[in-house]
């Protein structure tokens, strides 16, 4: 029992307050400006508005830029896959529950069938069901263009912060398979180790030192099969 409850207990996260400080900071001012560029962008009929969904995508992009559910490929296609299946959604299923039901699921089924996994699109498509009797009303096109001002905004806005600030590449690279230079024994890869590399590296990754230790010794051991078939 007591083990069981232990699972419920924060994961320490080797952080610097200097690096959790850049992310509460770029994100606050990159609301900031997405703010004041819907508030001074020129209005049609029907007024802009930022998506709540949003600054769920602003925790990824300024929280854990490096992580792949926060870069460009993710965040444009999920919020525009999530979009289109909540937009339709709510167009066909008049029951809200139901639909927001389903187009959740779409929007989630679509992300990940387009490589394209972004929880806030998730949102978005919640968003435009909960909101299918205004939305609907003021058209598809409106839809559609707040989906992409916010979406096009927080991508330029992440483009620009996160590469001014030290320690971050954005999008991140991705980094070629190398062989080791010297043969690491199965299971000599230990927590400490990974706690090691994370703390040098000075930033969020968004799993725990538990799955990257056993992701680790998953690899090593595949490989050490695959060498010896």
């Amino acid at each position: 029992m007591l083990e069981m409850l232990k699972l419920f207990l924060p994961h320490h996260l080797p952080v610097s307050m200097a690096e959790k400080a850049r992310s509460g900071l770029a994100g606050g001012f990159a609301i900031l400006w997405l703010g004041l560029l819907i508030e001074f962008m020129p209005h049609g009929v029907f007024p802009l508005l930022m998506l709540g969904s949003i600054a769920a995508s602003t925790v990824l992009l300024f929280a854990v830029p490096h992580s792949p559910m926060a870069q460009p490929w993710n965040l444009v296609v999920g919020h525009g896959v999530s979009a289109l299946a909540g937009w339709y959604v709510g167009t066909l299923v008049a029951d809200p529950v139901i639909a927001a039901a389903l187009a959740v699921g779409l929007a989630i089924w679509l992300m990940h069938l387009l490589d394209a996994l972004h929880p806030p699109g998730a949102a978005t498509a919640l968003t435009l069901v909960l909101g299918s009797a205004e939305y609907h009303f003021m058209g598809s096109m409106w839809a559609a263009t707040i989906v992409t001002v916010n979406v096009a905004a927080s991508l330029l806005f992440a483009l620009v912060i996160n590469n001014l600030l030290p320690g971050r590449r954005y999008p991140a690279p991705q980094v070629p398979s190398s062989a080791p230079s010297r043969y690491i024994p199965l299971g000599a890869v230990t927590p400490a180790d990974i706690q090691h590399a994370l703390a040098n590296m000075d930033g969020v990754i968004d799993v725990s030192e538990e799955d990257l230790l056993q992701l680790t010794q998953l690899a090593v051991q595949h490989a050490y099969q695959r060498e010896t078939e």
